[in-house]
């Protein structure tokens, strides 16, 4: 099985990380130092010293092209030492090129100087970084509103539970590693939330919400989109994610946990929660009409059992998804999903994959975009100013996207309630974006979120009448112990740097 179920199994340590990324990181850190630091050697003299004027406007050209360089490499490596710190906590901040004699005497900096490393770098990348990118080719690059959504992250981050509430480290003897000094927790959430509300309002950026959810995570020029990673063409995320019966390998099998948190359009105005206890929900869990007509961006997201589905050269009569057990896409089947899902977020179903030469398509793996910012806002408002009319005017703007169109944040709902209902909004808009396992762990709730068996349904067709039962299911047990809400630090590193200390109750 694939490395990354240790996690869910708890069967990972510090010798043993499916996710070990401390190195990667650190590699890319020192790259950006290096350019750092040999950016301004560049001889320009063959330009700066021709009197030419086509010369002169050369040398102006790329004096400016390497200034941009160094504030987006500024960017990357306070990117990667975010993606570090959601992590590890804590880790040591180096700006210069080490030598290996330089190792061992390296130290983890504090959690908040890891922060304030990261707003400030932050603050002079977006200083000097362009809003836009006229040319196309230049889609993907680093911008001022990159690097304010990595501060607005950062700073929502730092003001969330996990790193002001040390509680579950056991008495670690370097509170201040893993978790900021005791202050002000509105203060916090206030400049997270203004961090946000910075992007929103930065002008020229013609950032704005998709009109198609769907297709916004197979294109790199979106309006919605801040920063994505361009990849060329390929039909791998295809070929490893598309039913078994459809020529795919069943890669990704979401969970009825999942499934369940997308809620139910009453009416033009109210939404109830799906609950497997109500008869009319459960007997027809995903009508997109009636009595249980479905937020649209489960249909989206998610291939469940009966949705039209079709695949160009796999011809299928009728051509619809067969998740039940039995069915072409179903148990028992080998390889086919054990939870009764399917993905269908970033598969693109239009590739034909059984042609001589394989179609291919481009995938966007969006680091950040416009629907986080306004949920991010929406959160920090709430902890430090609930009843904040920004909040439901951002909430709602994210659900009443073309498509989508789902009831606003009902009114008198106490502060507990609008968290509650913020926190659903993140699971089901960014699924499977890279959000969720760090979510649940910066609000504290991963024992419940990741330690909960998962769950899948189990659907039988009755053929008389061709109809469907569903009864959920437990797919597996997983495991999440306290000292998961961060990872160990690689203990190779620990090896040959001897300065660092290791992670609580690792």
């Amino acid at each position: 099985g694939s490395s990354v179920q240790n996690f869910n199994n708890g069967n990972w340590s510090p010798f043993t990380n499916p996710n070990n990324v401390w190195g990667g990181f650190f590699r890319g850190i020192r790259k950006a130092n290096v350019f750092l630091l040999s950016a301004d050697s560049v001889n320009l003299d063959q330009f700066r010293l021709d009197p030419q004027p086509s010369q002169q406007e050369v040398y102006t050209t790329r004096l400016a092209e390497i200034t941009r360089w160094k504030y987006e490499a500024r960017f990357l490596r306070a990117f990667f030492y975010f993606e570090l710190i959601k992590r590890y906590g804590g880790v040591p901040i180096i700006t210069t090129a080490l030598s290996v004699d330089d190792v061992p005497n390296i130290k983890r900096n504090t959690l908040e100087e890891c922060i304030q490393f990261i707003t400030s770098e932050c603050d002079s990348a977006a200083n000097n970084l362009p809003v836009t990118f006229p040319v196309a080719a230049d889609l993907g690059r680093c911008t001022k509103g990159a690097a304010l959504a990595l501060k607005a992250r950062t700073l929502l981050y730092a003001a969330s539970e996990l790193f002001n509430n040390p509680s579950w480290a056991g008495g670690y003897a370097e509170p201040l590693l893993i978790s900021l000094p005791t202050g002000d927790r509105a203060a916090r959430w206030k400049m997270a939330a203004d961090a946000a509300k910075a992007v929103i309002d930065l002008p020229g950026t013609g950032y704005a919400l998709s009109a198609n959810y769907s297709t916004l995570f197979r294109t790199f020029n979106n309006n919605e989109i801040i920063f994505t990673r361009r990849n060329g063409g390929s039909n791998t995320f295809e070929r490893e994610n598309l039913p078994i019966g459809f020529g795919g390998r069943s890669g990704t099998g979401p969970s009825q946990d999942l499934v369940d948190a997308y809620e139910i359009k009453v009416n033009a105005t109210t939404t109830e929660k799906f609950d497997w206890n109500i008869p009319a929900h459960a007997d027809s869990p995903y009508s997109a009409t009636g009595v249980t007509a479905r937020d649209p961006r489960l249909f989206l997201t998610i291939l469940v059992n009966n949705s039209t589905f079709t695949v160009p050269g796999i011809p299928r009569v009728p051509s619809v998804a067969e998740t039940f057990t039995g069915g072409r896409d179903g148990q028992p089947i080998a390889n086919a999903t054990k939870t009764g899902y399917y993905l269908r977020k970033y598969v693109n179903e239009s590739l034909n994959l059984t042609l001589a030469t394989a179609q291919t398509s481009v995938h966007s793996w969006i680091y950040f975009r416009l629907a986080e910012i306004y949920l991010n806002y929406a959160e920090a408002l709430n902890e430090y100013s609930p009843g904040n009319a920004d909040i439901k005017i951002y909430y709602d703007r994210v659900r009443n996207r073309p498509g989508v169109v789902m009831p606003g944040l009902p009114t008198a709902l106490s502060q507990s309630e609008v968290r509650d209902k913020i926190r659903n909004e993140r699971r089901v808009e960014l699924a499977f974006e890279d959000h969720r396992a760090w979510d649940v762990r910066r609000w504290m709730v991963a024992p419940s979120a990741l330690g909960a068996p998962l769950r899948g349904v189990t659907i039988t067709r009755i053929a008389a009448t061709n109809k469907f039962t569903y009864v959920p299911n437990v797919v597996e047990n997983r495991v999440f112990q306290p000292q998961m809400y961060l990872y160990p630090i690689p203990q190779g590193e620990i090896d040959i740097a001897r300065g660092l200390l290791q992670n609580p109750l690792w």
